[in-house]
């Protein structure tokens, strides 16, 4: 079974990968690592999406190291172009894991809206370059990040921009996020809409463009017997119609939940 996401931000499936570091000395964040090389394992569940699929869940491991310059987090690779107490300038290349094998999806459901699940298509994983700037603050945080598929999947890119506020309580580094994620028609059409191919082959024909979703989220992390921490994400993103439209994803589906903990240890 594979784990879907719906929109980048604070990469939802790891949420060890985000692209923020820590500025200032002494300061933890709940979504970065604080010492220079950990390992760890993750599982994620999300709520169904697509017709007939039910929930997913998936287990993953992790490892990352966070050098002065480069650093590597989960399915991320990436340089620290400018590294300021205040700003910090990144390019990247990052995994996409998006992938939907045509056999998960509900025969009955799509039957149901003229979909003969035989003639779909997988919706295969990919690769991602881009660059990501953050402003760092007394207020919180403003991240924008942009990136495009290298692996010529779906030919597309996407925006994010997000506003997170580190904090900590009781022991605890809690990281709120709100965002709002732009996928370009590409990306959306190869995703969430039927495939030139598939349509060829007598598949309803739907493409939902480009479009914009909004999404909360939540990454907490506590550390405990020294090098060790545990960590879990949570976030919702609301669907635009444009996706909740689409004959492939389930009835009745306004947005989609995900939760992920992990167990870290640094070195």
């Amino acid at each position: 079974m594979r784990i879907v996401r719906v929109a980048s931000p604070l990469l939802l499936l790891l949420p060890f990968a985000v692209s923020a570091q820590v500025t200032k000395e002494g300061e933890e964040r709940a979504d970065v690592a604080p010492s220079s090389w950990s390992i760890g394992v993750a599982a994620g569940i999300r709520n169904e999406l697509y017709a007939g699929e039910g929930n997913h869940t998936r287990a993953i491991p992790f490892f990352g190291y966070e050098g002065e310059r480069f650093y590597f987090r989960g399915i991320s690779l990436g340089y620290h172009f400018v590294k300021t107490d205040s700003f910090v300038l990144d390019g990247f290349i990052s995994g996409r894991l998006d992938a939907m094998d045509a056999d998960d999806f509900g025969r009955r459901e799509l039957a149901r809206r003229g979909i003969n699940r035989d003639l779909l298509e997988d919706r295969d994983d990919s690769a991602d370059a881009g660059a990501s700037a953050s402003w760092r603050g007394s207020a919180g945080e403003v991240q924008l990040e942009v990136k495009a598929d290298i692996a010529d999947v779906s030919g597309g890119y996407e925006v994010d921009l997000s506003y997170s506020y580190p904090m900590q309580a009781g022991g605890w580094l809690l990281t709120p996020t709100v965002g709002v994620n732009a996928l370009s028609k590409d990306l959306a059409n190869y995703y969430y809409g039927t495939l030139d191919k598939e349509v060829a082959r007598g598949v309803i024909d739907y493409k939902p463009g480009s479009v914009t979703i909004p999404y909360v989220g939540l990454t907490v992390a506590k550390p405990f017997a020294e090098k060790w921490r545990v960590i879990a994400n949570l976030s919702y993103q609301v669907l635009p119609d444009d996706i909740t439209d689409s004959p492939l994803v389930a009835e009745d589906t306004d947005g989609v939940g995900q939760l992920f903990i992990g167990v870290t240890r640094s070195f």
